[in-house]
């Protein structure tokens, strides 16, 4: 439903989605950001006040959706800050490997379709000494509560543009290149329990992932080289296939 998605549900957002509790978090997180800044998911660009324009020097806006990118555009016009919007979703960032200092990321990674995808983009376009910087909400790890995320998620899917509360979001950032070094949990009220449990930190890009898959590729060359010629292209197009999602 295009209307919807481009008219109705961006106002949705702006109106629900910074209540007081939320926007304790932002006040506190947002202006870690330094740097060439890439923020996925930017929304309504209800970030955009939080950031401290000394601290930033560019802040690219990835955001798909034309109606949320006319509220932020609104939202930066009472900032100082150079924003460049980008129009594509969170699996396409348009950037050069190691190009931006921080990525930060609010309740975004819950409605990325392909969310591996995505995170391997920002591990790659993120320099070696860039700070990951989140703030979602997810799976609960209360059982009665998890209950009631399974329930409700397909009314939440339709509503809110895929939103998946049932993501085990940390998880999923750390088996995708990145070490969690402080991180915050807890419900964030005035919303249901159900979709309300909400993770906020800072996450660097692990090393020892990065060599344990460059040792990996290492040892299938080598037994590509041992092989036979037709395992051999078999095995050279996994390879290929591998590194491109890794990639």
């Amino acid at each position: 439903m295009p209307f919807y998605r481009d008219h109705i549900y961006p106002h949705l957002v702006s109106i629900l989605g910074d209540p007081g509790p939320i926007r304790e978090v932002r006040q506190r997180i947002v202006p870690l950001a330094q740097g060439k800044v890439l923020e996925i998911g930017v929304g309504s660009g209800v970030n955009f006040v939080h950031y401290d324009p000394a601290r930033v020097s560019k802040i690219y806006a990835l955001e798909p959706n034309p109606g949320m990118i006319r509220l932020a555009g609104a939202q930066r016009r009472r900032t100082n800050l150079d924003v460049e919007f980008l129009d594509l979703p969170g699996e396409r960032i348009p950037l050069d490997d190691g190009s931006v200092d921080t990525v930060i990321s609010t309740f975004t990674l819950c409605t990325i379709p392909d969310l591996g995808q995505a995170l391997r983009g920002v591990e790659r376009v993120l320099r070696r000494d860039g700070k990951f910087i989140f703030f979602e909400h997810g799976l609960s790890p209360h059982p009665r509560v998890q209950n009631w995320q399974r329930w409700s998620e397909p009314i939440l899917r339709r509503v809110f543009e895929g939103c998946h509360i049932t993501r085990d979001i940390p998880s999923l950032i750390t088996q995708s290149g990145f070490k969690i070094d402080r991180m915050e949990t807890g419900y964030l009220a005035p919303f249901p329990k159900s979709w309300s449990y909400c993770w906020w930190g800072t996450a660097i890009p692990d090393p020892a992932c990065r060599r344990s898959s460059i040792k990996w590729h290492f040892a299938m060359t080598k037994e590509l080289l041992r092989s036979e010629p037709m395992v051999r292209l078999g095995i050279f197009l996994g390879i290929f296939a591998v590194m491109s999602l890794w990639e």
